[in-house]
């Protein structure tokens, strides 16, 4: 069988998005391609952000390649999972524009993952799978009445089959990148302290967290904590600095402290990113960290009070002012090092703003706090509203637009309500 593997050219106007809006490797997709061609399956990756595609190119790419599955994603990578688009207006206006050669349509995503039936309907897609998708599609020819984590068109209906799926790691090879495919990459995602002087990168070292902090949006995908194997991840560093690569960064939903792995990486001549909580690391990780070419930490700080980081379910292991020293020190070893704030309640703005200056003071970057949207499939809306069912995004798109008039940093203007982003296709 051929699968068409393809990644929307995205645009994001009048969106509520948070990610960055730069290409980014599809990792889910190479990690796709790898196991489709391992299990005798024909796969090609096209990516219309990356490569500037257009929807038409995309269609007349299909064409040729005459697909029997095509699988389309709804979010611009795996590092944006967890803020992805709300809105499902990208793919749903590729699709409409290529159903007639697609062959058997595919909808993977926190989308799919989250509210399988909205999702379904609303892509106009044969079948969507829940949760992990690299070792789920391969099963896509067998018979999906016995395979679970999807959801199918039944009669007038929809079947939903099994909860979500977590692919195991250690099955996951390392990722081989097309050498024109990684020239193409030349954003280096959250790296401040020069300008990019070669290609850059995403990996992953481990997937999930252990923890369960109620603004992640990682309850049906992604969840469980699982590290790649260290021979493998040093295969595909390996092989990303052969071909060039000159910066990588960790899409890591927690980047946890490994020495052995962070001891390997110092020996090769490479610089890389990493998002992680600074209450996990030491002093001494931290100056490993540092050796070992990290260059930029987004840390999450979240709330600058106590009874705020409880609130959010943080379990953080120090004080206020014990954060801030651990930044500051962090920032001795690291160029860049950022410390993410969540617009609470429970926060005087007063004395947000004296931890923000401190901060400032010392090279450490603090954004202003930015308002919580509550994601479906985030312990937030499960706490607002129970399970997400078909409205789920609906419910809290709205509610975002009606609690704040201003929004993040990325947000010039106000975002259009989700019905209006989606209608043009619907219609």
């Amino acid at each position: 069988m051929k699968y068409a593997l393809v990644n929307p050219p995205w645009s994001f106007e009048g969106s509520i998005y948070f990610g960055c809006r730069e290409p980014h490797l599809p990792l889910e997709y190479g990690y796709s391609k790898a196991l489709l061609e391992k299990a005798g399956h024909e796969a090609e990756i096209i990516d219309g952000q990356l490569d500037g595609l257009t929807t038409a190119t995309i269609r007349t790419r299909l064409e040729e390649y005459r697909p029997d599955f095509t699988v389309v994603t709804t979010a611009p990578s795996y590092l944006f999972w967890r803020c992805a688009p709300p809105e499902l207006r990208v793919p749903q206006q590729l699709i409409a524009a290529v159903q007639d050669v697609a062959g058997i349509v595919v909808g993977v995503g926190p989308h799919a993952s989250t509210t399988p039936r909205a999702a379904l309907r609303k892509l106009g897609a044969d079948v969507v799978v829940l949760g992990e998708c690299e070792e789920i599609l391969p099963r896509l020819t067998d018979d999906w009445t016995k395979l679970d984590s999807v959801a199918y068109r039944e009669d007038n209906d929809v079947a939903v089959r099994g909860g979500t799926h977590s692919a195991s790691m250690a099955e996951l090879p390392p990722l081989e990148w097309e050498r024109r495919q990684l020239s193409r990459h030349a954003h280096h995602h959250h790296r401040f302290e020069r300008a990019a002087d070669g290609p850059g990168a995403e990996m992953e070292m481990s997937r999930g967290c252990p923890y369960h902090c109620t603004f992640c949006a990682k309850e049906n995908f992604r969840n469980g904590y699982r590290r790649r194997p260290l021979h493998v991840l040093l295969d595909e560093l390996d092989q990303l600095i052969a071909q060039g690569a000159t910066y990588v960064y960790f899409i890591d939903e927690l980047f946890l402290p490994w020495e052995e792995f962070l001891e390997a990486v110092a020996e090769r001549d490479i610089r890389f990113g990493i998002q992680t909580r600074i209450d996990l690391w030491s002093t001494k990780t931290l100056d490993l960290l540092g050796r070992a070419g990290c260059v930029s930490i987004e840390a999450g700080v979240e709330s600058i009070s106590e009874l705020g980081r409880n609130l959010l379910d943080k379990r953080c292991r120090m004080s206020t002012d014990e954060l801030a020293d651990r930044l500051i020190y962090a920032k001795q070893r690291v160029p860049f090092v950022q410390a993410n704030l969540i617009e609470m309640k429970t926060d005087s703005p007063k004395q947000v703003e004296e931890f923000r200056q401190r901060l400032l003071a010392h090279g450490v970057w603090a954004n202003k706090p930015v308002p919580l949207f509550p994601y479906p499939g985030s312990p937030d809306y499960s706490q607002r509203w129970g399970k997400p069912d078909d409205r789920a995004w609906e419910r809290a798109h709205e509610y975002y637009l009606n609690l704040y008039t201003e929004f993040s940093d990325v947000q010039e203007e106000r975002p259009l309500p989700l019905p209006d982003l989606e209608r043009s296709v619907s219609a």
